[in-house]
């Protein structure tokens, strides 16, 4: 009953501190009174800083559902629900930079995808613990394959929201949702940044599945639909960063190499582990 009030909890909160900083930006955005736009940095100062509440809450229930029992419970849902919430933490604790403040925007649409991610594990729990788990290289595996796919998760938002930033500044139309982010330039620089460390991650990832898959997994490499997927993708941001190097790839093509590759990102771990576990309840 208490983890039920918690997610709920957690949902709830995530709700209203989606609904507040959408609330301060429309309002600003109509507002055109100097007092508003004097007290407008510091009302989402305070909201940025409510935003922290439904991050720890979802951490905690994050723990008690993997750690849960002996091993690792994570399935689908946990997974997608621990990506969403490193993507949150991402963007929300880069607020507190001045050069990514524009990105904090950003916050209403992750609230509440972060609101539906936090309790997915609650509507379909793991049933099986993952195997292996007490194992050090197993732990540090994990770590460096959610970050890869947090991150790789930053830059596919990153390219929607820079196709969106296209589009207005070619059909002009004020939202609030877009009034005061970076530059396009800008925006582009970030975007391969986060796919620089992203790529090493997911490499690393990688590396470590082919060289300690008999330590890791418990049994030796076997190339599965997971596998060729994963090396697809990897393919497909190495690609990417090596038409930007030699030549100059930017804009509409970087924004496409960069969605073809998480998509093929998410079929090699959410796409089998949903089909495993959803679909086949295995």
């Amino acid at each position: 009953m208490i983890d039920i009030l918690t997610y709920l909890a957690a949902f709830l909160l995530y709700c209203l501190s989606g609904w507040l900083i959408w609330r301060n930006l429309y309002g600003r955005s109509t507002s055109p009174a100097k007092h508003d736009e004097e007290s407008a940095p510091a009302t989402f100062s305070y909201i940025h800083y409510v935003m922290l509440l439904p991050l720890m809450l979802h951490a905690l229930l994050l723990y008690r559902t993997i750690f849960a029992g002996t091993g690792l419970n994570l399935g689908v849902s946990s997974a997608v629900s621990l990506i969403v919430w490193l993507t949150a933490f991402i963007y929300w604790f880069s607020g507190f930079f001045s050069r990514y403040q524009g990105m904090r925007t950003l916050l209403a649409p992750i609230a509440a995808a972060a609101a539906i991610a936090v309790v997915l594990p609650l509507v379909f729990p793991s049933l099986k613990p993952l195997q292996n788990t007490e194992l050090p290289a197993f732990k540090a595996h994990l770590v460096v394959a959610m970050s890869a796919y947090s991150l790789l998760t930053i830059a596919a938002l990153h390219a929607v929201l820079m196709t969106v930033v296209e589009y207005q500044l070619h059909h002009p139309a004020q939202h609030p949702l877009f009034t005061n982010l970076p530059p396009l330039l800008a925006m582009e620089k970030l975007l391969f940044a986060v796919i620089w460390i992203g790529f090493i991650l997911l490499t690393l990832t990688l590396l470590s599945g082919v060289v300690f898959s008999k330590e890791v997994f418990g049994q030796p490499l076997t190339f599965t639909h997971k596998t060729l997927f994963g090396f697809i993708s990897w393919g497909t941001f190495a690609a990417l960063l090596i038409g930007r190097q030699f030549y100059g790839w930017r804009g509409r093509i970087a924004i496409r190499w960069t969605l073809v590759g998480f998509v093929m990102l998410l079929l090699a771990y959410i796409g089998s582990k949903f089909v495993l576990e959803i679909v086949l309840n295995r």
